[in-house]
């Protein structure tokens, strides 16, 4: 434990035996410079001839650097995201929250977090801040509460710029990656690391109680605290390729205490451009789904415990007692897993399902009201 009134003195000793420890590097210095003595004051006394004192005070300022910075560099994607990044303050029935958003369109679309603007459902106010100070108010326009996606209209603005979405298929482990957002209202907050894992199934509590959010994850270490949600990750050319929603918290860490530990977690940018996309258009979101109930195998696998009548699964031949193993080329070890990969998906896409070791049974996936507003 760190003690900041020790800092000053020698209790217990403690600072007599940092004195020596620095005496003795000095020490080394001299018998070091020994050597090179004759030749270091030559320098210093030709440099000083007449004795006058040099101050760094009193020269001339450099020339302003020009804003150059180089292609891929971390402040080159924070020069080009940054005005596309929204700080969002919520006030709620249930009290008041922060969070980030992404500039979708000119005229003031906003992609953010559900669970960022959830606290409004029974009522409360949102207003939008931008980088250059301007707020507005703002209205939920539709959520999905199973992606943690919705999407907001900022009121009477326009000239806004939208930022660059990616693919998540050019995702690859290792890759930089950079966060950008406002935490603890931190606005424009930028922070950088790289993808850590792809595919990570995370769940997280539905606001509804009766449905989980489990998410398709891009791990990511680059730094996400709360206020982060709903905020970009983006690649060194800018283009987003995940909304930043989740973060790890190590056990009884709450939201006021818990930060980053390295870990965090993003919805990848297919996803969320898919729903965005069909909620300003529609007004909600289709959940994608395989028309089964299931639970974890013991063995590893997702177990069906049940199949939907009519459901696509059905269709295919699945069956009660069935263990999916395999998504396409993607291995299943759990029911989690399952479900994150079958909501990374659009309706209507044909998969591969591999049942036990070999198995094999093609799937034309369907769609169901996602169930926000």
């Amino acid at each position: 434990m760190y003690d900041a009134s020790t800092t000053g003195g020698h209790p217990n000793g403690r600072g007599r035996g940092s004195a020596r420890l620095v005496a003795g590097v000095a020490v080394l210095a001299l018998v070091v410079g020994g050597a090179a003595g004759a030749i270091g004051g030559q320098l210093v006394s030709g440099g000083d001839s007449d004795g006058a004192s040099v101050s760094a005070l009193e020269a001339p300022r450099p020339a302003k650097d020009a804003s150059n910075a180089p292609a891929g560099s971390v402040e080159s994607v924070a020069q080009k995201v940054t005005s596309s990044v929204v700080q969002l303050r919520v006030q709620g029935a249930q009290g008041n929250g922060e969070g980030s958003a992404i500039v979708l369109t000119s005229d003031g679309y906003l992609l953010t977090n559900n669970h960022v603007v959830a606290g409004t459902e029974q009522g409360g106010q949102i207003e939008a801040v931008f980088q250059n100070g301007q707020t507005a108010t703002a209205e939920v326009v539709g959520t999905d509460p199973t992606a943690d996606l919705a999407v907001v209209k900022a009121d009477g603005v326009d000239g806004l710029q939208p930022a660059e979405l990616g693919r998540s298929d050019d995702l690859t482990v290792g890759q930089q990656v950079v966060a950008i957002g406002s935490p603890y209202e931190l606005s424009g907050t930028v922070t950088s690391g790289i993808v850590s894992a792809l595919h990570r199934p995370v769940r997280a509590g539905g606001d509804s109680g009766d449905q989980a959010t489990v998410l398709d994850a891009v791990q990511t270490d680059a730094a996400i605290n709360p206020g982060n949600s709903g905020g970009p990750l983006v690649d060194m050319k800018g283009r987003v390729i995940g909304i930043n929603s989740a973060i790890y918290s190590p056990s009884g860490a709450t939201q006021s205490s818990g930060g980053s530990v390295g870990i965090g977690f993003a919805i990848p940018v297919d996803q969320a451009r898919r729903t965005a996309d069909e909620i300003i258009k529609t007004g909600k979101a289709t959940q994608t789904v395989m028309g089964v109930t299931v639970q974890d195998a013991p063995q590893g696998g997702a177990l069906v415990a049940d199949v939907s009548p009519g459901s696509p699964s059905e269709k295919a031949g699945l069956k009660s007692g069935d263990v999916v193993t395999k998504l396409d080329n993607r291995r299943i070890e759990d029911s989690d897993a399952l479900v994150a990969a079958v909501r990374s998906h659009a309706p209507g896409d044909k998969v591969t399902v591999t049942i036990g070791d070999s198995d094999k049974v093609d799937v034309t996936l369907g769609g169901k009201p996602a169930g926000g507003r």
